[in-house]
């Protein structure tokens, strides 16, 4: 990449490694339930010094989340992931055959959307361009 292409990105051009949810303490394998079995996404083995820590990582293509013990715990119900995916409304299906309810939302101009929440209802946002 020549100099002056380098200049016009911005230090953030790399996108996300990760977005961080929380759980509950002792609530591990509900949520590896919700996150792999259900989602479809693979566990990531955690290193071990965060290990002990408790939590549990997920992943599936480029998408990381890590699922972190908060002792406090409170379900985050407004901020939310918004995680583009292919095949949307199959997901939706999927989900919703699963026992998932899935709430649709047409506000979001150029975009099909829905929202899940999670088993401890943290809010996930599934969304597709409309010409996808």
């Amino acid at each position: 990449m020549s100099q002056e292409a380098q200049s016009d990105r911005s230090s953030f051009g790399l996108g996300l490694h990760h977005v961080q949810l929380a759980l509950p303490p002792g609530e591990e394998d509900v949520c590896r339930r919700f996150y792999v079995n259900v989602l479809g996404m693979t566990e990531v083995e955690k290193p071990p010094v965060l290990a002990a820590r408790g939590g549990l990582w997920v992943r599936a293509d480029d998408l990381e989340i890590h699922l972190g013990v908060e002792e406090d715990f409170r379900p985050a119900r407004k901020a939310h992931p918004g995680i583009l995916v292919t095949g949307l409304d199959a997901l939706a299906e999927r989900l919703a055959g699963l026992g998932v309810k899935v709430t649709w939302d047409d506000d979001f101009p150029g975009h099909r959307r829905f929202y899940v929440a999670d088993c401890h209802e943290n809010r996930l946002e599934f969304l597709s361009p409309e010409d996808a």
